[in-house]
């Protein structure tokens, strides 16, 4: 992975300075870019006609496209953990692939990736991966909720953010801080919306959890001394999975 800084103002350095008083005609400081190339090094190409092909390849599908975009950006979003927990930092963040600016799909010989050129590239478009995505965003209605929230006239439940984390450490490989956050989460969720809805599929995946909440303590237990078995990131991912549909119904039926 590469990582370019993008033409910006120079900076003043880190040391803290008094505040200055600035005119309302003042222009805004251009944002600083950074630019992040994923290299799959371990699958060179033979030539430029080969590179050509798989390019067109990797472009004719959106399902092929996102698997090239799902790849870079968990590389990327490691780096950034890893970078994170060195450095001590109160908060980890993971990007999205809609947050990017512009995202390319290309190839170039070593020297031009490693200055994060390309021979040939094509622009990617990154916005909803799906229509069953896109009708589960729309149900949630995430921007009306957003202002319920800071508005205090609803709260979240603890369980909400304990999950989150769950499934950003899942997607990301980390099963062993996966399955710790699902112990606390699922714990949390059971407290929190037991009789939330009165519906018979929340009903059923309530006690669906309730049967296998040992399984999620049990991959926790396992977490403390090592790495989990594939049985156990299975259970913790079918666990996490009826969790994730227990809120996303309570969101939608509520309205």
């Amino acid at each position: 992975m590469v990582l370019q800084r993008a033409s910006a103002p120079v900076s003043g350095g880190r040391r803290r300075r008094r505040p200055r008083r600035v005119e309302a005609s003042d222009e805004l400081a251009a944002v600083t870019l950074t630019r992040v190339t994923a290299i799959r090094a371990f699958a060179p190409l033979a030539d430029d006609a080969e590179a050509a092909r798989w390019l067109d390849e990797a472009c004719e599908a959106e399902d092929t496209i996102d698997v090239f975009v799902d790849e870079g950006l968990a590389l990327l979003n490691r780096a950034l953990h890893a970078q994170a927990v060195a450095a001590a930092a109160r908060a980890i963040g993971e990007l999205s692939a809609e947050a990017a600016e512009r995202i390319l799909i290309g190839y170039g010989s070593g020297e031009e990736v490693a200055a994060s050129r390309f021979r040939d590239a094509r622009a990617v478009d990154v916005g909803p991966r799906s229509s069953s995505r896109r009708q589960r965003e729309e149900q949630l209605h995430p921007q009306e909720r957003v202002a319920a929230l800071l508005g205090g006239r609803e709260r979240l439940d603890a369980c909400e953010t304990l999950l989150l984390r769950a499934r950003a450490d899942l997607d990301a490989g980390r099963d062993r801080e996966a399955a710790l956050q699902l112990r606390v989460g699922l714990e949390a969720l059971l407290v929190e919306l037991k009789g939330a809805l009165s519906d018979p599929s929340h009903e059923k995946d309530m006690g669906a959890l309730v049967e296998h909440r040992t399984e999620a303590g049990e991959a926790a237990n396992a977490a403390l001394q090592g790495e989990l078995s594939e049985e156990q990131r299975r259970q913790v991912e079918e666990l996490l999975k009826i969790s994730e549909r227990v809120l996303r119904r309570r969101r939608v039926l509520r309205g």
